[in-house]
């Protein structure tokens, strides 16, 4: 068993593992052009949610404030009606004071109490003035959230219309990548990633193009040309560190 097994490893071949790079490339390739195609709606999605989200917890902080603002202008109120009311009881008592310190007393206190009816009246014009601009504020912002919500539905509606359109598409290339990635090497598997991530346009292994490397593009020494049309050993572009293949395997008629 152990004899077959190992027979099965000389079995795949460098040009084997080229091809089936190659066949993950192209699924890979095609995956991306899926997500080209989602564009940035995905992400465009996201910071609506999030201008919503913040939006939102904006509108019930200025409604918390107005609710803050009514109950100050009713404490005030009840201050007033007390401090009315002991203006009330101070005047009539001044008709029945026996000195003029008791006299003074009293004008005393219902001064304060008219500096405190002042006072509230005051706190009362400016928790109004400050709920008038809050609510102002809060139509501004319901205007701008509606909009927002207005967009996001579109976007959402536009988003899922090209997933539905995709995503079987993408179901399959995903499960055909998955099961090939399972032919493939760990090893040269993870360098493959490891390039692909790297690479600008997603390109890990790439075909000679007119004598040059086809991911960037710089000029291929004969030598080495000849070398990756041989198809015995992996060889990678010197500037770039792609994988490189000859159009021949690539399917690519030159």
């Amino acid at each position: 068993m152990a004899t077959d097994k190992q027979s099965a490893e000389k079995e795949i071949t460098v040009e084997d593992k080229l091809s089936a790079l190659y066949q993950l490339q192209t699924m890979v390739t095609d995956i991306d052009k899926i997500k080209t195609l989602r564009g940035e709606l995905p992400l465009e999605v996201q910071d609506l949610e999030d201008e919503i989200a913040g939006l939102e917890t904006r509108l019930q902080n200025y409604q918390t404030e107005i609710k803050e603002y009514e109950t100050s202008v009713v404490e005030q109120r009840n201050k007033i009606t007390e401090s009315t009311a002991l203006i009330e009881r101070y005047k009539s008592q001044l008709d029945n004071v026996r000195n003029n310190r008791e006299f003074d007393n009293l004008s005393k206190e219902i001064e304060f109490q008219g500096l405190e009816i002042e006072f509230s009246e005051k706190k009362i014009r400016e928790a109004n003035d400050a709920t008038g601009y809050k609510k102002e504020e809060i139509a501004q912002l319901t205007e701008r959230l509606d909009g927002r919500k207005a967009d996001l539905v579109q976007k959402k509606s536009e988003l899922e219309e090209i997933i539905s359109e995709t995503k079987q598409e993408e179901e399959k290339l995903r499960e055909k990548a998955k099961k090939l990635e399972l032919s493939i090497e760990p090893r040269l598997l993870t360098a493959f990633k490891r390039i692909r991530k790297g690479a600008r346009n997603g390109l890990a292994i790439v075909y000679i193009q007119r004598d040059a490397c086809g991911g960037c593009f710089n000029k291929i020494p004969p030598q080495k040309q000849m070398d990756i049309k041989l198809r015995k050993k992996i060889i990678v572009c010197e500037y770039c560190g792609r994988i490189m293949i000859d159009p021949e395997l690539a399917g690519i008629e030159e």
